[in-house]
């Protein structure tokens, strides 16, 4: 009997994306952050942005290769902002605030439609629910979820900035289990990636890995194994109402 839900943030619960334009946005408002707190650069935005994307691909080449996640404080300054001529333990104290802004700037989100009458409905059924999500930023996914005013549905969010875990590590999932204080067999998990949400929870055992489809789906997945498939795959939230009801045998 599934008995838990477990979510992904980034395009799962909420739609997210990113394009030219994002990413002008955010070079902008990190240049003019830095200028700020004094921290000078003396690059323009074109040569800016092309020394900050070298640490951001270094980052993420250690990061997922591994499926390990630092904190904010560690990622800027030896990755992000490597490349500038910058007081380290500068960067460090206001890396947190440059995370968060990268993740609302460089991502264009907004909650999908229908996610807030679904989880009401899952929550009237008797479902528990929660969060497991990778993210760069400690605080970010918490003050979305307060600004989409769903943040009370969840029991537990569970974080790859505070475990230090990515998925599909199963430490990450792990850890959400032991927080929830669930079965992973009496859990589903909702996610837009076979890469990240389905290997992960299939790798755990959990009773259901559901696929929700996304802007990052195809990219986050290119090159995996085909043998790592949903159980189940929804156009939207709500549609996972009537599958977990009909896994159930209440349908």
């Amino acid at each position: 009997m599934i008995n838990t839900v477990l979510f992904d943030m980034g395009g799962t619960l909420e739609d997210i994306w990113y394009n030219d334009q994002t990413i002008q946005d955010v070079t902008r408002k990190l240049l003019t952050f830095l200028q700020e707190h004094d921290m000078v650069t003396g690059s323009n935005e074109i040569c800016f942005w092309n020394k900050i994307n070298n640490g951001i691909r270094r980052y993420k080449q250690w990061s997922e290769g591994n499926a390990l996640e630092l904190k904010p404080e560690e990622i800027w300054p030896q990755y992000y902002l490597s490349e500038f001529d910058l007081d380290k333990e500068k960067v460090a104290r206001y890396a947190e605030d440059m995370a968060g802004l990268w993740e609302v700037t460089y991502y264009h989100r907004e909650l999908r439609p229908g996610v807030k009458e679904a989880l009401e409905e899952l929550k009237n059924k008797g479902y528990r629910l929660g969060v497991i999500s990778n993210t760069a930023s400690l605080y970010s996914v918490f003050d979305v979820l307060e600004a989409y005013g769903i943040r009370d549905y969840f029991e537990d969010v569970t974080l790859s900035s505070v475990t230090g875990y990515r998925k599909p590590h199963p430490g990450i999932f792990q850890i959400a289990l032991r927080e929830m204080k669930a079965k992973a067999e009496e859990c589903a998990y909702v996610g837009d990636t076979l890469s990240r949400d389905v290997i992960g929870a299939k790798r755990m055992h959990f009773g259901a890995a559901i696929q929700i489809r996304s802007f990052l789906s195809s990219q986050k997945d290119e090159g995996v194994d085909s043998v790592w498939q949903p159980d189940h795959v929804v156009e939207k939230i709500a549609d996972i109402v009537p599958y977990l009801e009909k896994l159930n045998g209440r349908a």
